[in-house]
């Protein structure tokens, strides 16, 4: 296999760990003042488009207009909340959610965001668990009544004592005091409570703070090859997750970048918008992705204006980073982390190989650390081997909003956040991704990383889709369950895959049940839900092929 040139100044490792380096020194920097650096160096620089579907509708901010209608936003926000109060906001991607990212940055007002496909109990334990004292809405959204759901529980937040409406915008902006003082914001202070996105269940609020979203977004970017010399940065991804609202709207703006947040992802406006607005950088997962190079208006797009893909979210299979690589003609790079680290701590560069692209997730993000451990005992592991990912540096939340516990759980004594992915390291500090703690599947005491299993099958051209989970056995504990989506047009053959996995692997890898499915019950930021894939066999919801 190809690889990449190791750091000539490193040698090779001897054990699972990568020390910081100062590539990319971390700033000292808010949200808002990162907002305020870019206008100030691209002023009249288009910095905010409204990707809906209607182009006149699209809205268009420079860099002068998004930060006056930042710091007017700022100031309405001191009208109804306190610093350091905690305000949500449940709405899709409109341009208007940017606006209140950036103003609550600068009014130092701690955002809590809510998944637009959120219903009402959801929603109540999201506000009641943040204790947010206002609420911004969008009164309905693809058949979602959000406000009526918002006042059917509202009786029973007793710290909700606002909810404002996106389709009053404008009376909001205008209530604003024009001479109120902005406060000073430091770059420790919380920013964001943001709600992990339920793979494994009960959700918990990570509280990031300035310093790591703006500086994680930016060194992402950097690493990923955008220059601040006018790049056009596509947002397909939801807002009320860090791939949207920290890599897509703080990226571009680390870069003095335009950037274009989808309203919501489908494949035909997000052909549109890259031929029409000539989109350089996209963030986007590997379902999308794959939606996109499936649809038909694919070929007939002038896509060539492209540079770079960021994806991430989930496991991306070898085959589909070759054909994104080649079928884009873009650098694709892969970016790995979770919430609670801001949230990338590695990714891949666009110079690697294709090999290292498509088979690691790449080298420690600058001023971040990296280790490999045996998850029982927390000893460093040696080159190689299989253990959790740990990080620690800047990028570390604070902790889980009012869960100390779990905080505890999460993140050592000294700093090192717990992540429950389990990697290996080879000697050039490149990781590998086996899969999570709780996805590894134990067959009669033999461990099996679900991942591997994962990589053939979606090799195979029958499977559109794949996800690997561990199904209860009598017999063994655990087996290997397989659920798939088939190719378009493919009539699904177990047989035929079964044999093309034996030509492979072993014979205890072999799934035991097979399940085809048109789709995957998925997260809002896009990831396969593999614990309700296997509640749902349990329950006996699936049909063995």
């Amino acid at each position: 296999m190809e690889t990449s040139t190791p750091d000539p100044d490193r040698g090779p490792l001897t054990e699972s760990y990568w020390p910081a380096t100062n590539d990319i020194p971390v700033a000292e920097q808010t949200v808002g003042g990162l907002l305020r650096q870019a206008a100030a160096k691209a002023p009249d620089r288009c910095a905010l488009i409204a990707g809906v579907h209607d182009p006149a509708a699209r809205r268009r901010w420079t860099y002068t207009e998004l930060l006056a209608d930042a710091e007017q936003c700022a100031r309405a926000l001191l009208t109804h909340f306190e610093p350091g109060e905690h305000v949500a906001v449940w709405a899709p991607n409109i341009a208007e959610w940017v606006i209140l990212e950036l103003g609550a940055g600068l009014a130092g007002v701690v955002l809590v965001t809510v998944n637009p496909s959120f219903q009402a109990g959801e929603v109540e334990y999201v506000l009641t668990q943040s204790k947010a004292v206002g609420c911004f809405v969008l009164p309905e959204f693809r058949g979602n009544p959000m406000l009526s759901n918002l006042e059917s529980i509202r009786g029973g937040l007793e710290h909700l004592r606002e909810v404002i409406r996106f389709d009053q915008w404008d009376e909001f902006m205008a209530g604003a005091d024009g001479g109120a003082e902005l406060p000073d914001v430091s770059p420790d202070d919380p920013a964001q409570i943001q709600y992990t996105s339920g793979t494994t269940g009960f959700p918990k609020g990570a509280l990031l703070h300035h310093r790591g979203i703006t500086n994680n977004a930016a060194h992402t970017a950097i690493l990923a090859g955008a220059t601040d010399d006018g790049v056009v940065w596509l947002n397909p991804m939801p807002l009320f997750h860090t791939g949207g609202c920290v890599l897509g709207v703080l990226g571009a703006v680390a870069m003095a970048g335009t950037q274009v947040p989808v309203l919501l992802f489908d494949p035909a406006l997000v052909l549109e918008l890259i031929e029409s607005e000539r989109v350089n950088f996209m963030g986007a997962v590997p379902t999308m992705l794959v939606a996109l190079m499936e649809h038909p208006d694919f070929e007939s797009r002038d896509l060539s204006s492209m540079k770079c893909v960021i994806s991430g979210g989930s496991t991306v299979p070898a085959p589909l980073v070759r054909r994104i690589e080649e079928t884009l003609g873009v650098d694709f790079v892969i970016v790995f982390g979770q919430t609670e680290c801001s949230p990338v701590a590695s990714m891949t560069r666009p110079s690697d190989t294709i090999d290292d692209k498509a088979m690691t997730v790449g080298l420690a993000m600058p001023d971040t650390e990296i280790k490999i451990v045996d998850p029982e005992t927390g000893a460093t592991l040696p080159i190689g081997q299989t253990g959790e990912y740990l990080t620690r540096g800047y990028h570390v939340m604070h902790g889980y909003h009012e869960m100390p516990d779990a905080t505890a759980a999460a993140i050592t004594a000294d700093g090192w956040l717990r992540t429950g992915d389990l990697c290996a390291m080879d000697e050039r500090g490149y990781c590998t991704v086996e899969g999570r703690l709780k996805d590894m599947i134990i067959r009669g005491g033999e461990n099996i990383y679900p991942r591997e299993i994962e990589e053939h099958l979606f090799a195979h051209p029958d499977v559109a889709e794949v996800a690997v989970v561990g199904l209860p056995d009598e017999r063994y504990g655990e087996v290997v369950g397989a659920f798939i989506r088939p190719a378009a047009g493919i009539e699904p053959d177990k047989q035929r895959l079964f044999a093309h996995l034996r030509e492979v692997m072993s014979p205890q890898k072999t799934p035991s049940h097979w399940i085809w499915l048109d789709e995957f019950p998925l997260t809002g930021s896009g990831k396969i839900q593999k614990f309700v894939l296997r509640d749902r066999w349990v329950a006996g919801d699936y049909a063995e092929a």
